[in-house]
């Protein structure tokens, strides 16, 4: 299967300056031939690739800027616009903005890069333009190299391989499958109950943030102080989202290495994050408490946490379910009662039909399981109030579901849509 490498790289003055233009030239291209496709689109005509990359030839011959920059790196710029544009409409595909984009730019051709292994710490890689180019070998290659991205990020750049490993996803997974709840307090909880979560900023990290914000807001555009502040606060928040990254990969490993399905939310992490929109005459409400929910659900890294599982999953044959997350917080996931006020605070969930008690994410972690076709166990859980006997057997001759239905318990819910992954 296909896997990433991502190393850090140690470039002298004039490559980090190549590295540069080259990220400024192909952000020149993304936004002229996006521009080129909104134009076309308006007057109903239709712009992709081919025509793209055939004039991008004829802008080289007048262009002597353009010629700096290796032409594969060019072209596969157009092949990310050409796919974001068909994946996403080119009226919702973003510029790159010089102050908010960060440069960087891919070696699709895997045959003209060479590898080689210095010591036991150092390699070097000889990239087209650039020359030999050192990086820190934190980890073994492992497999034949598809493709090269060179980015740079809190200051530094980093070199991304694409290698085929070789491996192949396994077939059959012997763990019980698992409901996953992602919250603002808990990170992820489980429907057999654990909770995992982490501090990913620091009180001191949040207190120099701030005093930064601070800075930049008294700070003149353009100036070097403004850049120097950005800079540190790039460095902040670049430890913040390694240590995110960290987590999720973690905890990704230990939920597909134990579950041979893991039932997750179909969450619109972007649609929930979106601020309150208003107007002069009638503004948002709730404009306050809405962007400290964003904050709160961008920290715990919703979207990041799927994406880890995902790609766990490939290495473990682990089945990635996704379901609806209507009324998975205010379901009792005895009684199938639905009813806001069950849920008592964040934490306490006590529903009003049954009186059934138990920890409110736990609780929505368990509806998440069953909505994908999956039973949950009837007892042996960590609720304080819940009994430990079976569920009551159904008189006989009358089968299991209809002494449900009798009762007032409705089926289970369908079975939610499954990833697609390989």
């Amino acid at each position: 299967m296909l896997a990433g490498r991502k190393y850090r790289l140690e470039l002298t003055p004039e490559q980090a300056a190549m590295c540069e233009e080259f990220g400024n030239i192909c952000r020149s291209v993304w936004n002229t031939a996006l521009e080129q496709r909104r134009e076309y689109r308006r007057r109903g005509a239709w712009m992709n690739y081919v025509p793209q990359a055939a004039e991008l030839a004829d802008a080289k011959r007048e262009h002597q800027w353009l010629r700096a920059a290796p032409s594969h790196i060019l072209q596969q710029t157009l092949k990310d616009l050409d796919k974001a544009c068909r994946t996403h409409g080119t009226s919702k595909v973003r510029w790159r903005s010089k102050a908010r984009w960060k440069p960087s730019f891919r070696f699709p051709a895997g045959n003209l890069i060479t590898v080689e292994r210095l010591n036991r710490k150092w390699g070097r890689a000889k990239l087209p333009k650039l020359g030999w180019v050192a990086f820190r070998r934190s980890r073994h290659l492992g497999g034949e190299i598809r493709s090269a991205t060179v980015a740079r990020r809190g200051g530094h750049w980093y070199i991304s391989f694409l290698v085929e490993d070789g491996v192949l996803t396994p077939g059959h997974h012997a763990g019980t499958p698992v409901g996953i709840d992602r919250g603002v307090v808990a990170a992820v909880t489980t429907s057999t109950g654990d909770f995992h979560d982490r501090e990913f900023v620091t009180g001191g990290e949040r207190a120099r943030y701030r005093r930064l914000q601070q800075r930049l807001a008294r700070s003149k555009k353009g100036s070097a102080n403004r850049r120097k502040t950005i800079a540190a606060m790039n460095r902040i928040m670049g430890r913040v989202t390694d240590r995110r990254a960290d987590f999720c990969a973690r905890t990704a490993s230990r939920l597909t290495t134990g579950h041979s399905v893991v039932v997750l939310e179909d969450l619109r992490t972007r649609d929930m994050t979106a601020s309150v929109k208003g107007t002069v005459e009638q503004p948002g409400r709730r404009v306050r408490q809405k962007a400290g929910l964003n904050r709160a659900i961008l920290d715990k890294g919703w979207h990041r946490m799927e994406l880890a599982v995902r790609n766990a999953a490939r290495s473990t044959g682990t089945e990635v379910v996704l379901v609806n997350p209507a009324y998975t917080s205010q379901t009792c996931n005895r009684c199938w009662h639905v009813d806001a006020k069950s849920r008592k605070s964040q934490a306490a969930f006590e529903c009003t039909a049954c009186g059934h008690r138990d920890h409110a994410d736990v609780n929505a972690a368990k509806n998440i399981l069953s909505a994908a076709g999956h039973a949950v166990p009837a007892c042996g859980d960590l609720a304080a109030g819940r009994s430990m006997k079976q569920e009551p057997a159904a008189p006989r001759g009358v089968p299991h579901q209809l002494a449900l239905e009798l009762v007032g318990i409705p089926p289970a819910p369908a079975v939610g849509r499954k990833s697609t992954l390989p």
